[in-house]
């Protein structure tokens, strides 16, 4: 039986053990990078039919990842705003080279050391 998290603090090193691929997380990356580049190209333009793209790309290169990749079941079926966050926060410390040590705290194994 799956474990209940009743907090964000629980719910993030389990998150980070979803994604201890990095090409998992890379891929994720990918997903959330466009679906920021989406919303502010939305938002200077005015275009806001592009909004309906954000679930797609960032969807499609996360499950790409945890089906083909990490062969696991996405934690978005569950905890959908935890995971929300989770992504964020992850693509942000990725971002600012602070992803690391995280990693290291929730036990993931990295072949690389450049998270």
């Amino acid at each position: 039986m799956a474990r209940l998290y009743t907090s964000f603090a629980g719910f993030w090193p389990f998150y980070l053990r979803e994604h201890s691929k990095a090409s998992t997380r890379a891929l994720h990356y990918v997903g959330t990078s466009l679906v920021v580049g989406i919303a502010i190209g939305a938002v200077l333009t005015g275009r806001w039919a592009w909004l309906v793209a954000l679930p797609l790309s960032g969807y499609f290169f996360a499950w790409v990842a945890h089906f083909g990749v990490e062969k696991n079941r996405p934690a978005t079926f569950t905890y959908p705003l935890w995971s929300l966050a989770a992504d964020f926060k992850m693509w942000a410390l990725w971002l600012t080279g602070r992803l690391g040590p995280e990693l290291d705290k929730a036990g993931v194994v990295r072949e690389n050391r450049s998270d």
